[in-house]
This record gives structure tokens, sequence and C-alpha cells, in this order.
């Protein structure tokens, strides 16, 4: 059984609408060869909607010949198929028979959510129904008799009419989607159980009678596409990691040809062995070597440092990073698509299909929900047919038994709490992405921190500037106030003393510092080897030597300077609530092991590796999984992006890259890391009230159902019963509120959980 929702079939009627399935041949040009005869097609399946959609399409196409295997991406809605020989398997009909369509993947579209504009404007329709509607039951209620009740009854089919037609119809192509294609899922029921308590209203307006259910029907559609649309909002949200790490690639580069001549390339057509010039505030768009000019890169996509790393002659430069400062000629060494950059993608999509195995509470439910609604209406229309013989009694008995076992509590049951919950995070300053990330954040047990940027502000500061002579310092800071280098702008700050020379002549040589003139003197602030040329050895063109940031007067240095990046707020008693919620804490940074012991002996974390690749990252973390770890990342570097997404459930701050914040479930927006602990704690309550509700769901059906069929329950007061259950769930989930908001405004000490919620920053 599928769990479906009704958006991804809308989504099918659009792409099956917009697009022409793809021809043998055409695949075949597409795909792309792996060695050998094997060759991968990737496909656009813009039906794909949840973890039983993943599955389903997986395990069939696995099935046909010559298939070595296919990988579902949620984030991008794309099905990679693995296959070999020279005839083009049949995967695009299987997807066809499963009700999936499909085209060839083309990375460059963006079209605009079409499924969230129609489910609003559905909110919209069956809200402004629902409301008239109810405005005439009450005259009804009230009394009204005869004509009167017939005009408003005639009144209240008219206006439901395009309600049912448009806002139902969602769940209508959903049911059919299903149904024709062997499934079954939660938006059967709806289905019928709408079009019968219709089809009787009608029937009773026809007949003069005294009972009509339009608003039964219409109120139905309106709480249900409410919780619907939310539950879209949270999870499209999630898909736009791969499509931001895809917009980091260069679209094409200069190409310096063999006879002088330069010639500019679409990234797609560079291939290994061209030379490329990459101007400064370019970004390297291949995988390559320095073969001329030197430069700073900023290179946090692969090391997550936001200290630029200065290269030369022979050195390696790899797709993505930014260059800063000077022009550089370069030697591909591979293709776009065997690059790095390509490869941080190929990553990202890995870790969205693990994870996308999760399955929901309230879709591990409705499994079983459905078909027993379905067939305890059903036999308790043949019981009341049986025992008395009146067809209308019995279809009004099991409408009333439909609508009564309504899933309107259990489809509110998550989605309530999740907004709730997220409401009380926006407060204090944590905004949640993603809405099964509470979920799977309640039952992490490990903890896994990136170290520059989220333990530590990842912005150096001066250290030594008491020991530095003033006059030197300020000169310092007037020199480094005409660069863009971290460390220049940690001295900058220290501008201002008086007695300092003027200063003329600013001149900055990427890689190496910045120099400038006054009174006679030439000064130097930069690299140690550079700075200092008249204490090196090895002649004027050797630039090695120890490293540092330093100040030279005439070649002799003058003042030596030292940073250290400053410790997030907070980030000690952070960790110290992590382990008193029962979570181990670990440390992976692309930083020397120097620094990492520092500042994991600092704040008390209990492992830490040290120089890692966004890869080691991701084995690092698989590794956890395949022990039987929950695992929590927090990252904000572009080269943690995978590793976010190979987590069970990731954070990042709001001063993350663009693609760190994309990729994480929860990005909080204060620089404290107590957001981490507080998230973790409203996520283990909301996990609790998530289950609450999925109970009194199940035992309000338990109760209802029993006295349903046996006739002691009229469709109105089914709809009462239903929306009552619905108001119970709700009010339940509200209670998430006051228990968050008590425990924050607490002392730690005073707390059952002694977590406490991020204060602002001044």
């Amino acid at each position: 059984m599928s769990c479906c929702a009704p958006g991804a079939e809308m989504a099918l009627d659009v792409a099956g609408a917009a697009s022409v399935l793809p021809s043998s041949q055409e695949i075949k040009l597409a795909s792309r060869p792996l060695g050998g005869d094997l060759y991968q097609t990737d496909l656009s399946v813009p039906a794909v909607h949840c973890a039983a959609c993943i599955q389903t399409i997986e395990t069939a196409i696995g099935k046909l010949n010559r298939v070595e295997g296919a990988r579902v991406s949620l984030s991008t809605k794309r099905v990679s198929v693995r296959w070999r020989g020279d005839e083009v398997p049949s995967f695009v009909a299987a997807l066809g028979r499963l009700g999936y369509q499909a085209h060839l993947f083309d990375p460059v579209i963006d079209e605009k959510d079409k499924t969230l504009s129609e489910l609003i404007r559905a909110v919209a329709v069956a809200g402004f129904a629902a409301g008239n509607i109810m405005l005439l039951s009450v005259s009804v209620w009230s009394g009204a008799e005869g004509a009167t009740r017939d005009l408003f009854h005639w009144i209240s089919a008219l206006i439901a009419i395009p309600a049912l037609a448009f806002a139902g119809g969602i769940y209508f192509r959903s049911a059919w989607n299903a149904l024709r294609h062997g499934r079954m899922n939660m938006d059967v029921p709806i289905a019928v159980g709408v079009s019968l308590a219709y089809a009787i209203s009608l029937y009773e307006t026809i007949n003069h009678g005294d009972h009509a259910y339009f608003d039964a029907s219409v109120s139905l559609l309106f709480f249900l596409l409410i919780g619907r649309t939310l539950d879209h909002v949270m999870r499209e949200r999630a898909r736009t990691a791969v499509k931001g790490l895809s917009r980091l690639a260069a679209r094409g580069a200069m190409v310096l040809r063999g006879d002088g001549m330069r010639d500019y390339l679409p990234v797609g057509e560079i291939e290994p062995g061209m030379q490329l010039l990459i101007a400064a505030g370019e970004r390297i768009p291949v995988d390559g070597n320095i073969v001329e000019g030197s430069s700073d890169l900023d290179c946090s996509l692969v090391s997550g440092e936001s200290t630029p790393r200065t290269v030369a002659l022979g050195e390696k430069v790899q797709a993505g990073t930014l260059n800063l400062t000077g022009p550089l000629t370069m030697a591909a060494t591979a293709a776009a698509k065997d690059s790095f950059l390509a490869e941080m993608v190929r990553l990202m999509e890995a870790a969205e299909g693990s994870r996308t195995q999760y399955r929901r509470i309230a879709d591990r439910v409705s499994a079983l929900y459905a078909p027993v609604v379905h067939l305890t209406a059903f036999l308790t229309f043949l019981g009341w047919m049986a025992a008395t013989g009146d067809w209308h009694k019995a279809t009004t008995i099991a409408i009333a038994v439909l609508i009564i076992t309504c899933p309107c509590a259990l489809g509110l049951a998550v989605p309530i709490v999740l907004v709730v919950a997220a409401r009380r995070l926006f407060e204090s300053g944590i905004m949640v992405k993603d809405g099964s990330a509470m979920e799977r954040l309640a039952s992490v047990d490990t903890a896994v921190f990136d170290k520059t940027g989220t333990l530590t502000l990842g912005r150096p500061h001066l250290v030594n500037a008491s020991s530095i002579d003033p006059t030197m310092l300020a000169i310092a800071a007037d020199m480094a106030a005409h660069s863009r280098h971290p460390f220049s702008r940690a001295i900058a700050g220290f501008a201002g003393f008086s007695g300092q020379p003027k200063l003329e002549s600013f001149s900055e040589y990427p890689g190496f510092g910045i120099e400038a003139s006054g009174a006679g003197n030439t000064w130097r602030l930069g690299r140690r080897g550079w700075a200092g040329w008249k204490a090196r050895t090895g002649g004027e063109g050797k630039l090695s030597g120890s490293g540092g940031t330093v100040l030279s007067r005439n070649g002799i240095i003058s003042a030596s300077f030292a940073f250290k990046d400053a410790l997030r707020p907070d980030a000690k008693a952070a960790i110290e609530q992590l382990k008193d919620a029962g979570l181990s804490v670990e440390m992976l940074s692309g930083d020397t092991a120097k620094a990492c012991s520092e500042v994991a002996e600092t704040l008390g974390v209990d492992r830490f590796v040290p120089a890692m690749l966004p890869s080691g990252k991701v084995k690092q973390i698989e590794t956890l999984a395949k022990d039987g770890h929950k695992v929590l990342m927090v990252g904000d570097g572009l080269n943690d992006t995978p590793a976010l997404g190979a987590a069970d459930v990731s954070i990042a701050p709001a001063t993350a890259a663009d693609i760190g914040r994309n990729a994480a479930d929860f990005v909080f927006l204060r620089e404290s890391l107590l957001a981490i602990p507080f998230a973790l704690d409203v996520s283990r309550k909301a996990g609790r009230l998530i289950r609450q509700n999925i109970a009194i769901a199940i035992i309000y059906n338990a109760v209802a159902v029993p006295i349903a069929i046996l006739g002691h329950v009229t469709p109105l007061i089914a709809a009462i019963a239903m929306s009552a259950s619905s108001l119970l769930v709700i009010g339940n989930a509200l209670r998430l509120h006051g228990f968050a908001l008590a425990e924050a405004t607490s002392a730690p000490s005073a707390t059952r959980s002694g977590i406490r919620a991020p204060v602002q920053q001044s």
C-alpha cells in the first residue's frame, strides 16, 4: 500500500501534460557510461513524494532484466537507474504502470511549486464554502421548515459543488490514481465519504428531508487541506539543498589555446589537459593544477575553514572553490562531471536517499487504517440491509461510519504538533525546515559537531594585542584596513593611535600580504617569509619560512600577531546539556589536530577527528550508523553539506553557507549553541504528544465506530463527533507550547530536563 499524498498525483498530472515520454534512443543518448557495458540514466519523476514511493519504485525497477539497481532522490525527485547492455530496459514503462510518469532529468529546470499553489487555492475555496454552508445550517438547526428549509438546502448544495469539484478534486485524483494502479491510501475513504455524504444530502434535499450534510462534507475537506498544505510546505523546503549546491558550479571558463588564442567554453565542454584562465572573483570550474600565478582561495567548500588558502605554482585546486585575489592559470585534470563539486552533489543525493527510508508514524498507522474503514462501512451496509431491507437507512448508517471514522484526527495528529512545536522553536530563534525532523531528532543518541563556524564563531580575533607596541599595532591596523583577509579584519579594529607615521602607496600581494611606504620606510604586513625578507635565507625569490602573520619595517620584523577563533557563547553549557540528555558528543573538523584538541578539551567533547574532508565526514557518520547510532550533525560549511544530509537529522547556524542552511533540518538564528539541546527537548516532548494524539484518534474510533454501526449516529452527529476528535487532538498539541514555555523561563535547576531556551545575544 502506498502512502502517497495527493500532491504526488497532482505533480504527475502536471508532468504528464507538460512532457512527452522519452524514447529508448533518447534515453540511450542521455545515459552516462560507467565503464564496460554499464550505463546510468537519470529520470525526473515529479510524482515521487514519500518513503513508500521510493521503495515501490526501487523494488519494481530493480526486478527488471539487465537493471543493476535504482536509487531515488527525494530532494531532486530524480530516479537514477544503472543498467547493462546495448538495449535500454523498459524502466520508463514500468514507472508508468506504477502510476509515475517520467522524463529525462534536467538540473537546469526550476519549476514553480504548482502543487503548493493548488493546495492554497483549495484551502481558500473549501474554507469559503464551509463558512457559508455553516451559516445556512444554523438557520436549519434553529427550526426552519418547509420551503425555507428546502431553499437553504438547495443553496448549500450549489455552494458545495465547486468546493467538491476543486478542493475535493485533489483527493478524488489521488484516490483514483491509487485504486487504478492497485494501491490504497488515506485519500480513498475521504473521497468515498465526501461523495456519499453529498449524494445522500442531495437525495434528502430532493425528497424534502429534514437533514442534509453538505456542511459535514465541505468542512471535512477544509480541515484536511490545512494539514496537508502545512505538511507539503515543510517537505518541499528540504528539496532546495541539492539545487543550491549545483548552482555553485561555474557556468564556463576562458580556455587558453596552444596558439595563444582564448575561447570561452561552457563547463560541460572543458576537458582534462585544457589550460584555463581564472580571474579574481571567479569560481574554479573543474579540478586542476596551478601552472601560473598565485592567489588566495576561499576553500570553505573543501575544508570548512574560513581562512583563505594561498595557492601557487604546482598546487591542486578543486571545482567550486572561489578565487579571491589574483589571476590564475590552471590545467584541468578532470571533466566537470568527475570533479569535486559533482562528487559533492552525488554525496548529497546519496545521503538524501538514505534518509528517506524513515517512515512517519501516521503513515505507518494509515497503512492499516484505510482498508479497515472501508471494510467496516461495507459490512455495516450489508448488515443493515439484511436486517431491515431499507437501503436508505443502510446507506445513511454506512456514511455515518465512514465520516465518524474519517482520518481527520489521524491526519492532524502529526502536523498540528509539528506546527505548535515549530512555533515554539521559532520564538527561541530556531527554524524547522523538515516536518519529520523533530521525530528524528527525538531519537538521536550521538551529536557530531563541525568546529570552525559551529563550535567557534569563524571570526578570528587578535589575542596578543596587549604585548604589541601601540605604534606598531596602529601601523598594522592602518595597513590591514586595505584588505578583506580575515586576519586583516581582526587587526584593523585597533586603528587610531595618534603617534603612528602616515603611510601611503598601499599594495596588496595576493597570497603574501600588504606593502606600504611612509617616512622613507617600507612596511609589510603578511606572511613571515615574505614580510621579514632580511631574516630569510635562500635568496629573494624563495618565499618559504615559518608561518604566522608579522609586521616588518625594511625587511626586519617589528611585531608578530597571534589569532584565535572565539568559541560560541554557551558552547560548553550546550555540550554539557546534550550529555545530560544521554547523547555522546564528537567533533569532526578539517583543522589541525592541535587546534581541534584545544577546542575539544575546553568544551569537554568526548572524541574528535581532525583533517577531515567532506567524504571523510560522511564515512564517519555512516560508520556510526552501522554501529546502531542515531546521529545528529551540526555544521555550517559547504563542506558539511553531504554530512548534514547523511545524518539522521541536522542543524546549522544562520551564519552557515546557503547550501548548509538549505541542507539542514534546523537552523538556529542566534549565536548561542543552547539552541541545540533546547530543540532536542522540544522534539522529545513533541514525539510524546504525537504518540498521544495517535492514541487519541485510535481510542476515539474504537469508541465511536461501534456506536455508529449500531445506528445511533446520524451523518450530522458523525461530522460533529469527527470535528470534536480533531479539536481534542489540537488541544493536546497546544499543551506543548505551555510546557516548553514554562521550562524555558525557569531556572535550569527547576526544570525537569535542565535544558534552557537560547537567549538573545546583545
